[in-house]
């Protein structure tokens, strides 16, 4: 047997701020007893996907954001891509504009894709397409 992708860590300097946005993005919400009691950790999930190592099928990855003291200096060599689900893209890359995103450059060209950057400064991409 294969293994899942189940978890993103994502390092960053304010977790709870970072962790909020991406609730947002993606209609995630923060798993509570996943929060430690320092404030340094906080992991986000769907909210429609069951609990358990047994879960069958693909599963959304869970997000975690640790408190780490360095800052992000170069591209990210990992991002996420996201697919808007009931607007398009346009729409989509206001919304997340609103939210905290700012565009980003990082010698992408003209391309169907905008790449934006989180309130941290990890790049991600809005992908044209709409995933029902």
């Amino acid at each position: 047997m294969a293994s899942k992708f189940t978890e993103l860590a994502i390092d960053c300097a304010d977790p709870h701020t970072l962790a909020r946005f991406w609730c947002s993005v993606l209609g995630y919400e923060v798993r509570e007893e996943v929060r430690d009691e320092n404030d340094d950790f906080v992991a986000i999930s769907s909210p429609e996907v069951p609990e358990g190592r047994n879960r069958p099928g693909p599963v959304p990855p869970t997000l975690t954001f640790a408190r780490v003291p360095e800052g992000k200096i170069v591209k990210n060599r990992l991002h996420i891509d996201v697919n808007p689900t009931d607007r398009e893209q346009d729409e989509e890359v206001r919304r997340l504009i609103d939210l905290g995103a700012r565009h980003a450059d990082v010698g992408q060209g003209d391309q169907s894709w905008v790449t934006l950057a989180d309130p941290e400064g990890n790049e991600f991409c809005v992908l044209a397409t709409r995933c029902p």
